[in-house]
Order: C-alpha cells, then sequence, then structure tokens
C-alpha cells in the first residue's frame, strides 16, 4: 500500500503564494514514484473534485484557469511532488489533492484559503 501525505495549505491574501508538497511513503518505490503520473486536484466548497495538473515527469497538462500560475514540479529521490502556487485568487480556495494515477492513491488533502 502507498500513502500519499500533503501539506503546506495555509491561509493566505490574494495575490500570495504556498508551495504545496505531497510525500509518498509505504509500498512506493523510488522507481515506481519515478515512473508514475501524478495529479494534484483542488475540491472546493459545494464543488466537485477537479484536476489542477498531472505530470509524468517529462510532460505536465494545466488546468486551463492555473496556466502560468501553478508549477508542479517533482525529487524523485525524496519522493515528493510539489505544487507552486503564486497569484493566488479567492477562486483556488479548496482542499488540495495529490493522487498516484498507477493504483489510485490518494492522500487526505490539504487546506487553501485564500481570501480577497
Amino acid at each position: 500500500q502507498v500513502q500519499l501525505v500533503e501539506s503546506g495549505g495555509d491561509w493566505v491574501q490574494a495575490g500570495g503564494s504556498l508551495r504545496l508538497s505531497c510525500v509518498a511513503s509505504g509500498s512506493a518505490s523510488v522507481v515506481f514514484f519515478k515512473l508514475s503520473t501524478i495529479g494534484w486536484y483542488r475540491q472546493a466548497p459545494g464543488k466537485q473534485r477537479e484536476l489542477v495538473i498531472k505530470s509524468n515527469g517529462g510532460y505536465s497538462n494545466y488546468n486551463d484557469s492555473v496556466k502560468g500560475r501553478f508549477t508542479v514540479s517533482r525529487d524523485n529521490a525524496k519522493m515528493t511532488v510539489y505544487l507552486q502556487i503564486n497569484s493566488l485568487k479567492p477562486e483556488d480556495t479548496g482542499v488540495y489533492y495529490c493522487n498516484i494515477e498507477a493504483g489510485d492513491y490518494w492522500g487526505q488533502g490539504t487546506q487553501v484559503t485564500v481570501s480577497s
């Protein structure tokens, strides 16, 4: 079993920045992590979970609403994927989750709240 733990969520004012982290552990190996397609999703209050970014390490697919503001990166040796969020907007508020596509593993999420 693979465990994912997100962190870095916070309350920030519009225009601010955050860096979210997602660390894999458990039965995940560095090779598995390196080869995995990993996504960041978010769920705003009262809305369905939506894809923010999906990356296989070489190619990243961004939700149009975050292009130019969000950047995904990973440290495979640490089995950690990061989400750098700049120019935060109130509509970015929600719980952010990471997901490893192979096996459909999810973390518990980290809350991002952006005030106007």
